[in-house]
């Protein structure tokens, strides 16, 4: 992905890892759009940072998918990137009676995503050159117990990117995934006070350069997810699980 002079969607752009990383795109020279479900958030993006665009959207209403898609093109004939960042992570207990959690954790995680991609997919091979980006997490490699449908989630992206990727070979569409460790952002109650999350402000400096001039494996990790990543290859796994899963 060239470094400048993208048009740009980032889904879940009104806080954490989008707002951040639209706020650095922008300043790179790039058109930046974020959608997001509360136009207050999105109000608020938008006066703190001149001249982002900002239209509602709610992706888990993934039939309505097609019609954003249509009216975007139709407002930013220039767009070439994708960022699919929108997420929840929720804790589960699998013990207790269903909530509707892993219902909703699925559609706005896995479903929409790939749904919103084959929507803008005709749009975005028809272009010189394209991106889309997938934003998985290193709990795709090693799950936390606590959030069993947001890891499980995460993994089933990082598959999806895989052969997204496969299928989307020869053509002028790049597909990248962004995979994120602990973040200090308000994904959860806590994660932006957590000591032992990585400063969003470092997260998006070291993934912007990565993101400049991505790896061949089209893995954007920073160094701190790197022990996620690779655990299950270099024989850690167990011992990672654990660290992140007490007895």
């Amino acid at each position: 992905m060239k470094p400048t002079g993208n048009t740009i969607l980032i889904t879940g752009g009104t806080s954490g890892i989008g707002l951040a990383a639209a706020q650095a795109l922008q300043a790179q020279g790039n058109t930046v759009i974020i959608a997001g479900r509360r136009q207050a958030l999105l109000d608020r993006a938008a006066a703190a940072t001149p001249g982002l665009q900002t239209l509602a959207l709610d992706v888990s209403n993934t039939a309505a998918l097609p019609t954003f898609a249509a009216d975007l093109i139709a407002r930013f004939p220039a767009l070439n990137v994708l960022i699919n960042n929108a997420g929840i992570m929720v804790a589960e207990d699998v013990l207790a009676t269903p909530d509707g959690t892993a219902a909703a954790t699925i559609t706005t995680n896995l479903l929409a995503p790939i749904a919103l991609t084959a929507a803008l997919l005709p749009h975005l091979r028809a272009q010189p050159t394209a991106t889309v980006v997938n934003v998985t997490s290193g709990l795709a490699f090693v799950p936390l117990a606590s959030t069993p449908t947001y890891s499980a989630t995460k993994a089933a992206l990082h598959s999806y990117t895989q052969s997204l990727r496969h299928q989307l070979r020869g053509t002028s569409v790049q597909v990248l995934e962004w995979a994120p460790p602990a973040v200090q952002t308000d994904l959860m109650p806590g994660h932006a006070q957590n000591p032992h999350a990585m400063p969003l402000a470092d997260f998006i400096t070291e993934s912007l350069a990565l993101l400049a001039n991505p790896p061949a494996s089209g893995e954007l990790l920073v160094e701190r997810v790197k022990f996620l990543r690779n655990a299950e290859a270099n024989g850690s796994f167990d011992e990672t699980f654990a660290m992140l899963n007490p007895a």
